[in-house]
């Protein structure tokens, strides 16, 4: 009489549960909370069109905590740093204009 090995016969065994028990998961799905976190207003009127573009384009990716967290009184030279890194490396979809107006923005702002 012959008799299978024991490696294969583990095999079997386990490729037969488990095709008798497969669970399919449902995606999870995560509520959100409401973002609480606001862009400081614009310190004057030169300085509008970035805080409206800031609304629109940075917070598609992120709260304003995370620009709230940045070193304060860093300058211009900073945040045009920032803003540029968002576009080339992270790919944010920001015009250039529009990224002039948020450094500009974030520069005199944060």
């Amino acid at each position: 009489m012959s008799s299978i090995p024991l490696p294969l016969a583990a095999s079997l065994a386990l490729a037969a549960a488990l095709s008798t028990t497969v669970a399919h998961a449902a995606p999870d799905t995560y509520a959100l909370p409401e973002p609480t976190a606001q862009f400081r207003p614009a310190p004057d009127a030169a300085h509008a069109a970035g805080f409206q573009a800031a609304q629109e384009a940075c917070m598609t990716c992120h709260s304003a905590d995370y620009i709230a967290m940045q070193p304060p009184k860093k300058g211009q030279a900073f945040w045009d740093a920032e803003v540029t890194k968002m576009i080339k490396v992270y790919r944010a979809p920001i015009a250039e204009e529009q990224a002039k107006a948020i450094a500009a923005y974030l520069g005199a702002t944060y």
